[in-house]
């Protein structure tokens, strides 16, 4: 296959995942605009954890480096992979694209002819969208007289900490391509992509896809090709499916809790049926991380004209489970509680809407002492309770000590610790 120069702007798990996986066949370059990130990867180390990119950033041979000049990397390039970070708005109910779109600028200004495939999660019709409004710019800019606006998008499935095995294990690869959709609501959006999208769309969506199975050690991936609204939709179905799991299970917990059974013996007994299965049923503290909070509630919005009540009540759950969990907490009446990590899974060093921050909030709203023990962080304070660094000293400090995960280095302190976790595995 064809070596190809690709940049990838961003450098968070999707990011630095994609580009670890396509540097082992191709010319990559990766930006960013934190000095020390780029820093640490042109130094083959991973400034994220996660075991498989530090092991290949380490040991293999990698064609990567990393840059804070985008206009540079995107010059040369064939392709640009755009993992930019898409934070829920949650005033504005929408996610904030503004990342994206200002990558894109920077793509059209020095290199229109690029191919650019979007793998931030965003709201469904995003990407045709986009065809609406670079519609006017391609079809009156002299200096694009001729170009084609060659943007895709490419849902990804990874799990914190796990980001490149699952770009070396996928599930399943999708691409989504411009296609015509029928109907005379969308007009605006099918009269733009005939005017500025290109016609071998799909034949870039198969070489991108081609390009990930290149560099997956699975073989034979199941791979999808099909409308960039399909493809959209796909990614928060899926989250939100996951997330209803997760809220299944946690409120199976909450029932068991509250009328004295053994949740163990009832996730048991629930999960053999094949249909349901094993997986994905540790009770929590309600789920966090990168993309299940906002993809959530981003589905939500988008069923703003649909007929529903599933998905708004996956997205109350949560905020349900929190107030649950922080109920059991005050009942037991402790004058200091310690939270045990911010991070909701071990292996990860990311917090970012992690349920037990609501957790936290809660219990101050009680009036109790909240302290922190977080390695991740070294600032002194954290949404203004003390983080405390030496793991002895909160112990001894914690009346309560509260944990999503059971944790070995808390064995000792057992009979202080609070966790709904039942298998001792993440989810």
């Amino acid at each position: 296959m064809k070596q190809y120069n690709i940049a990838v702007a961003g450098t968070g798990y999707v990011g630095l995942s994609i580009a670890t996986l396509l540097a082992q066949h191709n010319h990559v370059t990766a930006v960013d605009i934190i000095p020390n990130k780029v820093e640490l990867i042109n130094n083959k180390k991973s400034p994220i954890q996660d075991e498989y990119i530090e092991k290949y950033l380490a040991e293999k041979e990698l064609d990567l480096t990393a840059t804070l000049d985008g206009k540079a990397a995107y010059k040369d390039a064939d392709y640009v992979v755009i993992a930019a970070p898409t934070n829920y708005d949650p005033v504005k109910n929408f996610f904030d694209t503004h990342h994206i779109e200002d990558v894109i600028d920077l793509v059209i200004s020095v290199n229109p002819d690029a191919v650019m495939i979007i793998k931030s999660t965003i709201p469904v019709g995003y990407t045709r969208s986009l065809y609406i409004k670079y519609a006017q710019q391609f079809l009156h800019n002299p200096e694009l007289e001729g170009k084609k606006f060659n943007l895709l998008f490419s849902p990804e499935f990874l799990r914190e900490s796990k980001a490149l095995y699952d770009n070396l294990y996928p599930s399943r690869i999708i691409v989504g391509y411009p296609k015509i959709i029928e109907g005379t609501e969308f007009t605006e959006e099918n009269t733009a992509i005939n005017a500025i999208s290109n016609p071998n769309a799909e034949e870039y969506a198969k070489i991108f896809a081609a390009l990930l199975q290149q560099g997956a050690v699975k073989e034979n991936i199941d791979t999808l090709f099909m409308g960039m609204k399909e493809a959209e939709a796909v990614k928060l179905f899926a989250n939100t499916y996951l997330a209803l799991r997760v809220s299944y299970f946690n409120e199976l917990d909450t029932y068991a809790e509250i009328k004295g059974l053994d949740t163990q013996a009832i996730i048991n007994g629930v999960s053999l049926d094949p249909r349901i299965g094993t997986h994905y049923n540790n009770p929590s503290f309600g789920y966090g991380g990168y993309c299940l909070p906002k993809d959530t509630k981003q589905l939500l919005a988008n069923y703003a004209q649909v007929p529903s009540n599933l998905i708004k009540a996956v997205v109350d759950a949560n905020q349900t489970r929190q107030e649950f969990i922080a109920e059991s907490i005050r009942k037991q009446q402790p004058k200091v509680v310690g939270i045990y990590r911010l991070t909701m899974k071990s292996g990860s060093d990311n917090f970012r809407a992690s349920a037990i921050q609501g957790v936290m909030q809660y219990l101050k709203a009680y009036g109790i002492k909240v302290i922190i023990y977080e390695p991740e962080i070294d600032q002194k304070k954290f949404l203004n309770s003390k983080v405390i660094h030496d793991l002895a000293e909160f112990k001894q400090r914690a009346d309560l000590i509260v944990c999503n995960r059971k944790c070995s280095l808390l064995h000792d302190v057992q009979n202080k610790v609070y966790t709904r976790d039942v298998f001792g595995m993440d989810d």
